[in-house]
């Protein structure tokens, strides 16, 4: 007999929710619901729930990572305080408010339109555990979120878990933008160590219509002493002027507001 439209599946498993996933492929995964538009749909979704499925919903820590179950709500990852990065943190609240970070979940985040926590995690080197019916590979946040079509996620393909390196940063900056789009996600950071007192690795990232890094700019600061001379700075922020005017699909509201937030920092590390 077959299932009604509209029907909601609340497996228990993993091999529950495939053998569902596989009788109705077109099936909407159903998360915290944050980011689902059922009117959207052509005809009224069969939803498999995954709430029930408790290796979910796990917070595991070791020594060097944490392992965040993709049904965590954001509100759970933020509440570990301290164990958690800080841009990561910052990230985590700088999302809606309180009542969605409560029911929103991180792999939802992740996994849905224009979320916010793919660029942190990209920046802290993130992994991601993806799951078939079959089996189940990690992959690089990093590549995850590139645009290539064959790093993305596959057909019935699942993120189930995501492996965060618990490693410290001596200089860290999350900022969001907002503009003329409410709903703007548009969003930098700035992560810097050190080591007797010379910069022994700098990463910038920002999040516009895709996730970027400037690894070239990044070459000019790395191995220099701090606190930086101004003409090293200088150097810098000039190589980023030229980077962004070869990125035509930013807005110039975007790119001042980058360009000031960069400026501010690296002088932040100067003489």
């Amino acid at each position: 007999m077959d299932v009604p439209l509209n029907h909601i599946f609340y497996p228990s498993s993993f091999s529950d929710l495939f053998t569902v996933w596989n009788r109705f492929p077109s099936a909407l995964l159903y998360a915290g619901g944050t980011d689902i538009n059922l009117k959207s749909q052509n005809k009224d979704p069969v939803l498999i729930c995954m709430d029930k499925i408790d290796d979910l919903h796990t917070l595991t820590r070791t020594e060097q990572y944490l392992d965040i179950g993709a049904m965590v709500k954001l509100n759970s990852l933020l509440r570990l305080g301290k164990i958690v990065p800080h841009v990561l943190c910052k990230c985590l609240e700088n999302i809606a408010g309180l009542q969605v970070r409560n029911i929103a979940t991180v792999g939802g985040n992740i996994c849905g339109t224009d979320g916010d926590l793919p660029l942190p995690l990209n920046a802290l080197d993130a992994q991601y555990e993806l799951r078939t019916a079959q089996s189940s590979r990690w992959v690089s946040s990093a590549r995850f979120h590139s645009s290539s079509e064959d790093t993305d996620i596959k057909n019935q393909e699942l993120l189930t878990r995501i492996r965060l390196p618990l490693r410290q940063w001596d200089y860290s900056v999350y900022k969001k933008f907002s503009g003329t789009n409410f709903f703007s996600d548009e969003s930098f950071v700035f992560l810097a160590n050190t080591s007797k007192n010379i910069l022994s690795e700098i990463r910038i990232l920002y999040k516009g219509r895709t996730i970027v890094r400037n690894k070239e700019g990044e070459a000019i600061l790395n191995g220099k002493y701090l606190p930086f001379h101004r003409k090293t700075a200088d150097e810098f922020v000039h190589n980023w002027k030229e980077f962004l005017k070869n990125k035509p699909e930013e807005s110039d509201f975007f790119k001042n507001a980058l360009l000031n937030s960069i400026e501010e920092n690296v002088y932040n590390l100067t003489d």
